[in-house]
């Protein structure tokens, strides 16, 4: 199993997003604002993160879900088949967003990244009753 110093930092993460997908930017902003960063020491197939993507991208165009890059993402994973990939997540300090990272199997190229916006939370004035 891989050792944290394996991954990149939250800097060089950041570094990474640059134009692979238009989740890019607000993912970089996100880790900028004081994100949770994690990438996964284990690789996966292909087929099965492609899988995922795309009934992501099916589910929240049905709901009507704000996504960002979540097309492109799907796009780009069909170009890598039968590759072994990584994944990790940014997920925004206020809850806001949650983006998904997309690296190749040595979590050294960033291939792509997709944000889906979160319903707000309810504020626990508005649940708590008098």
């Amino acid at each position: 199993m891989a050792t944290e110093d394996k991954h990149p930092s939250q800097p060089g993460i950041a570094a990474m997003l640059t134009d692979q997908t238009s989740a890019c930017e607000a993912a970089r902003d996100a880790i900028a604002a004081g994100a949770e960063v994690e990438v996964w020491d284990r690789e996966v197939p292909q087929w099965m993160v492609a899988g995922i993507a795309s009934r992501r991208l099916r589910s929240s165009v049905k709901r009507g879900t704000t996504i960002l890059g979540l097309d492109e993402t799907v796009e780009i994973l069909a170009r890598h088949r039968d590759e072994q990939l990584r994944t990790g997540i940014i997920d925004a300090a206020d809850g806001s967003w949650f983006f998904t990272l997309y690296f190749d199997a040595t979590g050294t190229e960033l291939l792509a990244c997709s944000g889906v916006r979160r319903p707000p939370r309810p504020s626990t004035k508005d649940s708590i009753e008098p």
